[in-house]
């Protein structure tokens, strides 16, 4: 077995009104995600189950942890082959279904746009995509397709 890696996480609820949760409607559902020397998250649960609009919730960063996972390993691949990533954002998408009080992931769509130095880099820009995807610790861990829509473009000639 190879080596193993911990993440600490602690999460702080902040939503008590002053009567805990003594109704559905009765409590707030933010909440404080911390981890020692880094800024906290505000979070909160989706809109859709009475949470702030205005704050991160599981889902979303969910998809994040997807999309900054799947970034983070291509850009380790581009720079060992050789390809020079001069841009790169990403619009992922995740989709939710939900089956009474409960629901589970059923797909998300990762589009990262991506731009790089030159020409001829862009059809190994675009097949490592797939490298990234196999060694991405996150999707490696989810029950549900984590699809990829590539769109590589090289730098305008000046």
């Amino acid at each position: 077995m190879g080596r193993t890696h911990s993440y600490a996480v602690a999460v702080r609820w902040t939503g008590d009104r002053g009567t805990g949760t003594s109704g559905y409607r009765d409590y707030g559902r933010d909440h404080d995600v911390e981890t020692e020397g880094r800024p906290g998250i505000a979070g909160s649960s989706d809109p859709a189950f009475r949470g702030d609009k205005s704050r991160w919730n599981p889902e979303l960063l969910l998809v994040a942890a997807l999309a900054e996972c799947h970034m983070l390993a291509y850009l380790h691949h581009c720079a060992v082959a050789g390809v020079v990533v001069t841009g790169y954002t990403d619009s992922a998408l995740g989709t939710m279904a939900q089956e009474g009080n409960g629901g589970h992931f059923t797909e998300v769509v990762l589009r990262p746009r991506v731009t790089v130095a030159s020409p001829g880099m862009v059809d190994a820009a675009v097949r490592l995509h797939a490298d990234a995807h196999r060694d991405c610790f996150i999707a490696s861990s989810v029950n549900f397709p984590v699809r990829h829509e590539p769109d590589v473009q090289a730098e305008p000639v000046r």
